[in-house]
């Protein structure tokens, strides 16, 4: 089994097994949760399939599958399912069993605008870097997004995403090149700030936080939509 494959597939099986836990019962959101996922992946999947044809970024056929489609491996489909809700399960699993892990909506709202106002530095000092331009305007355009969520699920994910980094720093390192000869996914440089964390680039961490939490605000509009149905 190749590499990228192997990883995915690490990185779904605890999840999915415990979506069954008696007490979290993450089962019963897939309704909530796959449609969002569905609908955020089309759009990260678009500009993936661009910016591979530019050769901002490309992937190493010595570990992904032969299946490939747009210049994109099945395995880098997947990673905008499996991911995303390996992510929000842990998220969700956190806010059962962790109630209080959370951040005051004052505190959030300064934290927003702050990571905001940085975004728009970054990208107005670096429109050359189509990585880095691309990423930083999507944290922008997700977290002005927020400030619409009545239920303020952003309170608890700026906690919660403190967690998810784990798993994600592991996986990503990994596929950008840590304890392993090649990376699986490379990356033009001239196209990003250059930073990186062992092997990761450091646009991967806004890239993972605007994926996950364009997700779960999808979801919590879905939801409100639904119980909106279910009142008339």
């Amino acid at each position: 089994m190749p590499l990228y494959s192997i990883i995915l597939l690490s990185s779904i099986l605890v999840p999915l097994t415990l979506s069954f836990d008696k007490k979290l019962q993450f089962y019963k959101q897939w309704r909530y949760v796959f449609p969002p996922v569905f609908v955020v992946a089309l759009f990260y999947i678009a500009f993936d399939i661009y910016f591979t044809k530019l050769g901002v970024w490309g992937f190493n056929a010595n570990y992904h599958s032969t299946i490939v489609f747009f210049k994109l491996p099945i395995e880098e489909w997947l990673f905008f399912i499996i991911i995303p809700y390996a992510s929000i399960f842990l998220h969700d699993a956190i806010g059962l069993y962790f109630r209080k892990f959370r951040i005051r909506n004052t505190l959030t709202t300064y934290l927003s605008a702050s990571l905001i106002l940085l975004s728009s530095a970054i990208v107005i000092f670096n429109l050359e870097k189509t990585y880095t331009t691309y990423i930083f305007s999507l944290v922008i355009v997700v977290l002005l997004f927020s400030f619409f969520d009545k239920n303020k699920v952003i309170n608890n994910y700026y906690c919660t995403f403190l967690v998810i980094l784990i798993p994600f720093i592991l996986v990503n390192a990994i596929l950008t090149g840590s304890f392993i000869a090649e990376p699986v996914v490379w990356y033009d440089n001239t196209e990003n700030l250059g930073i990186r964390i062992l092997t990761i680039p450091i646009e991967d961490f806004g890239y993972a936080f605007s994926l996950i939490l364009f997700s779960l605000l999808l979801r919590e509009k879905l939801k409100n939509f639904s119980g909106g149905l279910r009142a008339l």
